[in-house]
């Protein structure tokens, strides 16, 4: 139904077109007339048209300036200007108003059958991209909290590649890689440091969890995770990496309220703690930071920058520095870890020249915590006794130079580890696969097996074998057992029954089959063909 009004100061127009628009759209349209420029104002308002058609000249306020009062309350509405004058100068006007048609006096029904349909077609089209986007908006409000809580995940538990995570950020319009967590911890109540009937707020959570997540929006531009036990995490994207004091109080306030309006609305209770600011892939140590903040405090809001739970340091102290080195070395990517470590040691060296003992006890720690994470990290093997010089390599080191070598070499070392111990394990487990198929292709050999016997589970063994060898498990065997039936066919001594014993098959008929499958001959044929 389209809500169609006619505005013209002379009746026979009105009638005119009412009865036009009535025989050619039947049960179209809805249709209410007006006579002055005051009257279509006050209808509009009230009628909210579609489709007005305008004459110019009316008592009163004229149809131009009735079409710029209209269109303050409705842009919606496709107006077609009548006019007795075809004046430049009103066409124009109206056509910077945007009126669909600019029609003169006297008309007739084709000329207004023909720019209705094309005002419908207009309103069509218009309501059709409306309902797409009410679709694709509804669609989105479910699916949106899925792809936020894969960011979460993704995330706090470094669950998915970088690549993964710049999709999550891309998705969700994230421009920033720094951001602070928030902990949002439900109950019945609070009870000293802790929330009671932890159990039965969270399962209460999953009604309210919409409502909760409306109010969060309503605060932040923030994304929000999913129920965990009676705990919600939360990441605030942040684009500067530190905070002003005066910002921690309006984000703790801001948190106070918020806190007070999900228990109004809810009937649940929160306690919030608040992190400091730290890049996007340490999501997880800002979470634990936002929990820590709450168990040291009582209060239903808790910052951890209040709270003496953080390492500080100095104002000399380059914990970027510090950072970058110790992030390059997780990643494994051994130049920018060598050139980091140089930078560190130089600054340090710069800063702290006068203090050499610090320098050497430092080094000395931050070398032992690399290696520490290339023995986490890197599949080696740690053994008790392999760092007893270390204490006497650093007190010594003759120069700081010498000094700066020997830390920048550690590192490189452990970075490298890092990097390709995980390629070496998995290459060493192919080869000791390879060597137990070579010593027992005579055996009823399975991949479960093997799996067993490498400790390994044998789907993680399949796809790696597959990857370092080209084929899979029963290709590989088979073609071994093959190959070595070829050997042994060639010696005229050696009947069908024994070779087929010999490479591992029990029924000499299935042996055949698949000989004859992956070479093109039977045993026999073969060996025919060879003694030939």
């Amino acid at each position: 139904m389209y809500r169609v009004l006619l505005a013209d100061d002379e009746g026979i127009v009105r009638d005119s077109l009412k009865l036009i628009i009535e025989k050619n759209f039947p049960g179209q349209c809805e249709i209410e007339t007006a006579r002055t420029g005051r009257d279509v104002i006050e209808l509009s308002e009230e009628f909210r048209p579609d489709i007005v058609f305008m004459d110019i000249q009316m008592p009163g306020i004229n149809g131009i300036d009735a079409i710029r009062e209209i269109k303050k309350v409705n842009q919606t509405a496709e107006f077609i200007v009548l006019s007795a004058y075809d004046k430049f100068d009103y066409a124009k006007e109206a056509v910077n108003l945007g009126v669909l048609e600019y029609m003169t006096k006297p008309f007739d029904k084709a000329s207004i059958c023909k720019v209705l349909k094309r005002a419908i077609g207009v309103i069509d089209s218009r309501r059709k991209k409306r309902s797409d986007d009410l679709i694709i908006r509804e669609k989105m409000e479910t699916v949106t909290p899925i792809i936020e809580n894969g960011f979460i995940y993704a995330t706090m538990f470094n669950a998915y590649a970088q690549e993964d995570v710049e999709n999550y950020k891309n998705l969700l319009g994230l421009q920033t890689d720094y951001g602070c967590m928030l902990a949002f911890v439900m109950g019945d109540d609070q009870k000293g440091r802790q929330m009671t009937n932890a159990v039965g707020a969270s399962v209460r959570m999953q009604k309210n969890y919409q409502k909760f997540r409306e109010l969060l929006k309503e605060q932040w531009n923030c994304v929000v995770g999913a129920v965990i036990s009676n705990k919600v995490p939360v990441f605030l994207p942040c684009a500067k990496q530190k905070v002003t004091y005066d910002e921690r109080i309006e984000m703790i306030d801001a948190c106070r309220a918020l806190a007070r309006r999900l228990k109004k609305e809810t009937e649940i209770s929160f306690r919030i703690g608040i992190s400091s600011i730290r890049k996007l892939m340490d999501s997880m140590e800002s979470y634990e930071e936002a929990l820590k903040a709450l168990e040291n405090s009582s209060g239903s809001v808790a910052h951890v920058d209040d709270l003496p739970i953080q390492c500080r340091y100095d104002e000399e102290y380059r914990i970027d520095l510090e950072n970058e080195l110790f992030d390059t070395l997780k990643n494994g990517t051994v130049e920018e870890c060598e050139r980091a470590a140089a930078r560190f040691f130089d600054w340090m060296t710069e800063v702290y020249d006068d203090n050499s003992d610090s320098v050497r006890l430092k080094t000395l720690e931050f070398v032992l915590f690399a290696e520490h994470e290339a023995y986490l990290n890197g599949g080696m093997t740690y053994h008790f006794g392999d760092r007893e010089d270390y204490l006497r390599e650093i007190v010594n080191a003759e120069s700081n130079r010498s000094l700066r070598n020997w830390f920048v070499e550690k590192f490189k070392v452990c970075a490298a580890n890092i990097s390709t111990k995980k390629d070496e394990h998995e290459n060493h487990l192919v080869r000791q696969a390879q060597e137990y198929i070579q010593e027992n292709y005579q055996k009823d050999l399975s991949l479960d097996a093997l799996s067993k016997e490498l400790d390994i589970s044998p789907y993680y063994f399949s796809k790696l074998f597959k990857e370092e060898t080209g084929s899979n498990f029963v290709e590989y065997l088979t073609n071994l057992r093959m190959s070595r039936a070829k050997e042994l066919l060639k010696d005229e001594s050696r009947s069908m029954k024994e070779i087929c014993m010999e490479v591992g098959y029990s029924d000499p008929n299935y042996f055949s089959r698949i000989f004859k499958k992956n070479v093109g001959l039977t045993p026999t044929e073969y060996r025919e063909r060879e003694k030939g």
